[in-house]
């Protein structure tokens, strides 16, 4: 397993509450032509919309996702609702790192900490901090996209996220979604060179 064990591979790890602004900035970051490659996590919900497996993640049904947890198929997951999973696989490190690219996570706070644990100063975990709690209603609310009872479980899981950024190796305050991008560009830029 080259990717877990290889002396020069790095990784990137970034977590936030949900409507911080995380996805758009990896998505920024992962156009700069530096030699990133985005990290496909498995879930075991259904593909909702246009998702596509492989692309947004890699669907698998609960009995699956089990299955390749005994088999010690992840690098990482979490049981977020009974028979929810949502979780990094192995095989995907290595897949990125084999390609000679530096994989790029999106995941949970926990999930964050736990990559950030397994690899020490080979990762760099970046917290993406949306300026306020009031602002992160503002952003949820603005989507579209939930119920809301659905904001208000975010907003509460939101608080615990928040209490955990100084567990992250750098803090960015999304306030300003071009200084936080430039921001981004740099520690990870410095953390390759």
């Amino acid at each position: 397993m080259k990717a877990m064990n290889g002396s020069e591979s790095k990784l990137i790890i970034f977590s936030a509450p949900s409507g911080s602004g995380k996805s758009t900035i990896i998505q920024r970051l992962l156009q700069e032509g530096m030699p990133l490659e985005f990290s496909v996590s498995a879930t075991s919900r259904s593909p909702r919309g246009a998702e596509q497996n492989g692309v947004e993640y890699w669907f698998l049904t609960p009995d699956e996702f089990r299955r390749r947890i005994e088999a010690d198929e992840f690098l990482e997951y979490e049981e977020v609702y009974p028979d929810r999973y949502y979780g990094t696989l192995k095989s995907e490190v290595d897949r990125i790192a084999s390609n000679g690219h530096v994989p790029v996570f999106d995941v949970d706070v926990k999930g964050g900490m736990n990559i950030k644990k397994f690899y020490g100063k080979r990762a760099l975990s970046i917290f993406i901090q949306p300026p306020s709690l009031e602002e992160l209603r503002r952003r949820l609310e603005g989507r579209g996209t939930d119920s809301a009872e659905v904001i208000e479980e975010r907003l509460s899981r939101a608080e615990f996220e928040l209490s955990q950024a100084e567990s992250f190796d750098c803090v960015v305050v999304n306030d300003n979604l071009e200084k936080a991008v430039a921001e981004v560009q740099k520690l990870v830029k410095d953390f390759l060179s």
